[in-house]
């Protein structure tokens, strides 16, 4: 018999994948899991505007949750959501692929190397229309997808409903996490932990509680969350790539 707490918190996690839901005033919620807090943040691209940001007309990098806020309402925007979005250079420069507004800024990189992004397969979490995915990265350049906005990061959390082989539920490191998944082609999932948690942990979020298929790393320490339905608004350090949720204009 499944407990009446897990019940209650299916239920909250289908009415927040709903479109209506999606679009209303409160998409965020936090959860517990397995004895850690998260805070999760439920879109869905048939109804929300979900894009990636980088820098200004001028080329310089935003950096920070109040500067892009700030540069979307000169536009007549409003930010809804945000949250950082795939690992950078000295320069707060993509590392991996980075697609704004169908332009590609950075090429995908299938370099190895050491640390979190070089952990293969790493991935793209990618937007299209009303469509979403998070696939592998050769995945993607196989497919030869051409999105509007894509964003490279590293490792992969959760392929085809299993969690990537390179994460044990043996390891014992412990960091803030953030990272993204999707179901049903247009269901967008971000999740940030709330405390340090590992990677393990952090999978099995994805893939057991918020039911996504694929789920994507973006990174660790520098992890930060703008949710102003929650009255959250992380300032951290300087910022790279962000993805946001922009109130479409009326």
């Amino acid at each position: 018999m499944i407990p009446l707490r897990r019940l209650l918190c299916l239920a909250v996690f289908l009415f927040l994948a709903t479109p209506a839901a999606a679009a209303s005033r409160n998409p965020c919620q936090d959860v517990e899991e397995q004895g850690a807090s998260y805070t999760i943040c439920v879109f869905d691209t048939r109804s929300d505007s979900i894009r990636l940001f980088l820098g200004d007309d001028k080329g310089e990098v935003y950096g920070s949750f109040s500067a892009l806020d700030a540069a979307l309402a000169q536009r007549s925007e409003k930010l809804l959501f945000a949250m950082n979005a795939g690992m950078y250079d000295e320069r707060r420069w993509p590392v991996g692929l980075y697609v704004e507004g169908g332009h590609m800024e950075k090429s995908a990189n299938t370099h190895s190397g050491a640390g979190n992004f070089h952990m293969k397969p790493n991935g793209i979490f990618w937007v299209e229309g009303a469509r979403a995915g998070v696939v592998e990265t050769q995945r993607f350049l196989e497919k030869r997808l051409h999105p509007a906005y894509a964003t490279q990061s590293g490792p992969m959390l959760v392929i085809g409903g299993r969690i990537n082989p390179r994460i044990h539920d043996t390891g014992t490191s412990q960091k803030i996490r953030n990272g993204v998944g999707v179901r049903d082609g247009h269901i967008v999932a971000f999740a940030i932990s709330n405390q340090p948690v590992t990677f393990h942990a952090f999978a099995s979020l994805f893939r057991e509680r918020l039911k996504c298929p694929d789920a994507l790393f973006l990174d660790g320490s520098i992890s930060a969350l703008y949710a102003p339905s929650i009255s959250r608004h992380d300032r951290f350090r300087p910022m790279g790539p962000m993805v946001g949720v922009v109130e479409r204009a009326r």
